[in-house]
Order: C-alpha cells, then sequence, then structure tokens
C-alpha cells in the first residue's frame, strides 16, 4: 500500500517541493518554482488548500476517480481529504494556489463562514473551468495575498490575508455558480436522474431496508460529491436536495392517505420512518394537518 502522507502544516507542502515559507500558517505557492520533483504522491490533508492549474501536467485522483483536472481548472482540498496526485515526467508544473491552517482563520468571519465554501469537499470531475478573465481575477487575488505574506508582520497582517483570503474564495462561489449556469444541459440530465431514482427508491423495498433516503445515496448513483450534487439541485431547482426528497415523500404519503386504506404507521414504515411519530410531526409540520387528519378531512 502506498504511503500516505499526513499533511499538518503549511512547511510541510513547501519542503515537499522545496519552496520558501514566509508564514507558518499561509503559503502562496507557485509550483513553477518548485525545486523537488515529486512524481506521485497521496496526501492527507490537514490544512485548506486551493490550486488553479495552467497547464496539463498530470493528474488527480480522489479514490479510484480521476479528478476532472485540466487546464485552467481550479480544484480546492479540506482538512480531512485525501488526495492522490500524479505527475507526467518531463513535464513542468505551473499551478498556483494557497494553502491556509484552520488556525489562521480561528476566530475571524472567515473562520465561522468556510463550511459555506462547499467547493472545498467536491469530488470527481467537478473541477471549476476558468475563462481567462476569471484566471486573471484569481491571479490579483493570489498577489494580494503574497504581498501582505512579504510585508513586515503588523496589527494588520492577519486581518488583510483572511479578507483577501475570503475574496478569493467569493469569486471561485460565483465562478461556480456561472458554471452551473453554463452547463444547464448536462444539470438538467442530473435532475431527471434524480427525480428517477427518487421514485424508483420510495416504490421499492429500499426504504424498509435502509430507511429515509439521505442526500448521499443519490450523489453517489450519479457519481458526483454530496456537495456539489446538492449545489447543482439547489441552482436547478430553487430547493436543497434534502427539500426535495422531503416534498416527494410528502407528496407520496399524501397520495397513500387518501388513496389506499394502509394505516399511517405502515404508511410512515414504507416510506422509510423509523417511528410513525416521526412521520407523523413531519407531516403535520409542512401540511398543517396530521395524517389522520387529512384523511378525514379529504373523505
Amino acid at each position: 500500500m502506498e504511503e500516505v502522507i499526513k499533511l499538518d502544516a503549511v512547511d510541510q507542502y513547501n519542503k515537499l517541493f522545496g519552496l520558501e515559507t514566509l508564514h507558518p500558517l499561509v503559503s502562496v505557492v507557485d509550483l513553477s518554482k518548485a525545486t523537488l520533483f515529486t512524481p506521485h504522491h497521496r496526501i492527507n490533508y490537514g490544512i485548506y488548500a486551493l490550486f488553479l492549474k495552467e497547464t496539463k501536467c498530470g493528474d488527480i485522483r480522489y479514490g479510484r476517480q480521476n479528478y476532472d483536472y485540466q487546464e485552467g481548472t481550479v480544484v480546492g482540498f479540506a482538512p480531512g481529504q485525501i488526495v492522490t496526485t500524479e505527475r507526467k515526467k518531463n513535464t513542468k508544473l505551473t499551478a498556483r494556489g494557497i494553502l491556509f491552517h484552520p488556525d489562521l482563520i480561528r476566530g475571524t468571519a472567515l473562520g465561522r463562514d468556510i463550511k459555506r465554501y462547499s467547493f472545498f469537499s467536491y469530488e470527481s470531475t467537478e473541477a471549476l473551468h476558468l475563462s481567462e478573465q476569471e484566471k486573471g481575477i484569481v491571479m490579483d487575488c493570489l498577489d494580494k495575498i503574497q504581498i501582505e505574506l512579504e510585508h513586515a508582520i503588523d496589527k494588520h497582517s492577519k486581518r488583510l490575508i483572511c479578507m483577501n483570503i475570503e475574496l478569493l474564495l467569493d469569486y471561485c462561489m460565483r465562478f461556480y455558480e456561472r458554471q452551473f449556469t453554463t452547463r444547464s444541459e448536462v444539470n438538467k440530465d442530473v435532475l431527471v436522474k434524480f427525480e428517477q431514482l427518487l421514485d424508483e427508491y420510495l416504490l421499492s423495498d429500499l426504504p424498509g431496508q435502509k430507511g429515509l433516503p439521505t442526500v448521499k445515496y443519490f450523489a453517489d448513483k450519479i457519481c458526483l460529491s454530496p456537495n456539489y450534487f446538492g449545489d447543482l439541485i439547489k441552482k436547478e431547482t430553487g430547493k436543497t436536495a434534502q427539500e426535495y426528497i422531503q416534498n416527494k415523500i410528502l407528496g407520496l404519503a399524501k397520495e397513500w392517505i387518501l388513496g389506499t386504506n394502509k394505516t399511517v404507521s405502515q404508511i410512515a414504515y414504507d416510506l422509510g420512518f423509523q417511528y410513525s411519530q416521526h412521520f407523523s410531526r413531519l407531516f403535520k409540520k409542512n401540511v398543517g394537518y396530521t395524517p389522520n387528519e387529512y384523511r378525514k378531512l379529504q373523505a
């Protein structure tokens, strides 16, 4: 089994590539300046990382899945992710990016909002593809952070660095939303597949075996990460994937309440609820009546 490098510090990454460390908690990296060659490595990230790849020089894998990481794409990693990188022989690395430790943003606005940047958990085939203008914006953000790192540390340093990282991440959020829009036809195919899988799940024996359907279940079936899948569904429907699933469950529940003689407990079980009380509470919260009240009202 290949060795996994546990990457818990910015300096650790820089030493891997022979790069200089200006700050213990954050670094803007330019891999074209790397002095050490690492053709293959598997990293368990303990820090945040965001890279813009300028040319095709190798592959990135999550598990066995190849990441869609070609020329002019951005990829982000968060603490806890394990990533394999394979570099082609006789190729020059031309990627730029930023690494920052969770301690850098602890207690800051960015630290409180970091989970909002869901693209850190996107996986296979979900890289962000940038236009030339967008690449320029990313480079400009990285340059501003680099200027701060080269400046003598003062009472403004941390705040300015964190603000510029936040600006970079906000731009990436905007670019991802643009990508969801420009890939609308592909997204609609995903939505149709999701709808089909959801219907198949609810009308099969799976609810009784596995319980209520989860976002992860459908994301796995469609070969997307849960975060990317959730963001795509929200962009296409205006609802979260969980809300979409819940609405489908409640719609089917109404059909069974009015169109069958099943008891409320049997309906709850057939939909995947472990306890009928949970089903009844959810139904009343969303419909305004308990299942039995709804049945009597429509009789």
